[in-house]
């Protein structure tokens, strides 16, 4: 089927929803990150759907200023022993890397889409002098 038939996807909805960046409508996620090979709703092959490293990434550095900002606020207001912030900010860590880890692969995958990236190609043919 063709792009052109299906209206285009807010990213924001395909993110958090976890579906096709085309259709809206299947699923986009086989087990917790893994993408299927296409959608079984409109038929969209997902090979394209390479976010890499990128998610990851974000949600590192998105993690990573909210906790410290939150340990620096309780360290300088409370002064609590060590334990106390490994009770806190160890599952903290570990309930937002997880929780947007998927929201945040879709959204990329769904920005490929949307802008037709692919992956870098050389075509040889054209570039051949005879």
């Amino acid at each position: 089927m063709q792009d052109h038939f299906y209206r285009p996807q807010s990213l924001l909805s395909v993110g958090l929803r976890g579906k096709c960046p085309r259709c809206g409508e299947g699923q986009l996620f086989e087990g917790f990150l893994g993408t299927k090979k296409h959608c079984r709703v409109c038929n969209l092959d997902l090979a394209f759907a390479d976010s890499g490293d990128g998610p990851a990434v974000f949600i590192i550095l998105i993690v990573g200023c909210i906790v410290g900002a939150l340990f620096l606020y309780v360290e300088l207001s409370y002064q609590p022993p060590y334990w106390v912030h490994a009770i806190l900010w160890l599952p903290t860590i570990l309930v937002l890397s997880l929780g947007l880890l998927r929201p945040f692969k879709a959204v990329m995958i769904a920005l490929q889409y949307q802008n037709q990236a692919r992956e870098g190609r050389l075509d040889l043919d054209e570039h051949q002098d005879g």
